[in-house]
């Protein structure tokens, strides 16, 4: 049987010694017929025709919501995703030389990442995340 196009499975199929009703259970040394399967899988199937094909919304960190006027400022969108405002936040910390020299884990906050950052004037990196949470709406 020959598809013009898709992704196949190889499986191995074993097929044993039938089990014996012996006190003692062993188990064969090896198997006894050893063969090879191909599988298509039912999704790529499915991915082969171009007009089913459906664009997925973005969910979760994914997805554009809005941000507090506080957290517009630094990154200078509205609405925008999670993932975009921390590289966008990233990116303000790099352009004004805000992380300590010493210890480059360590943010040192002007008076924008003050207002995102409940008015710390210092913030460890992995504090970010969960920071500007309540900024989003």
């Amino acid at each position: 049987m020959a598809l013009s196009s898709g992704i196949f499975s190889t499986l191995l199929c074993v097929e044993t010694a039938p089990f014996r009703s012996s006190p003692s259970l062993r188990l064969a040394p090896r198997p006894v017929n050893l063969r090879m399967v191909r599988v298509v899988t039912s999704a790529t199937a499915a991915s082969s025709d171009p007009t089913t094909t459906k664009v997925r919304e973005p969910r979760g960190i994914m997805k554009p919501r809005p941000v507090t006027p506080e957290m517009q400022d630094v990154v200078g969108e509205s609405v925008i995703p999670r993932t975009q405002a921390l590289k966008r936040i990233w990116a303000y910390i790099k352009e004004h030389d805000l992380q300590d020299p010493q210890d480059k884990k360590v943010i040192i906050c002007d008076e924008k990442l003050k207002k995102i950052f409940d008015n710390k004037d210092r913030v460890g990196f992995l504090e970010i995340a969960k920071l500007i949470g309540p900024h989003f709406l």
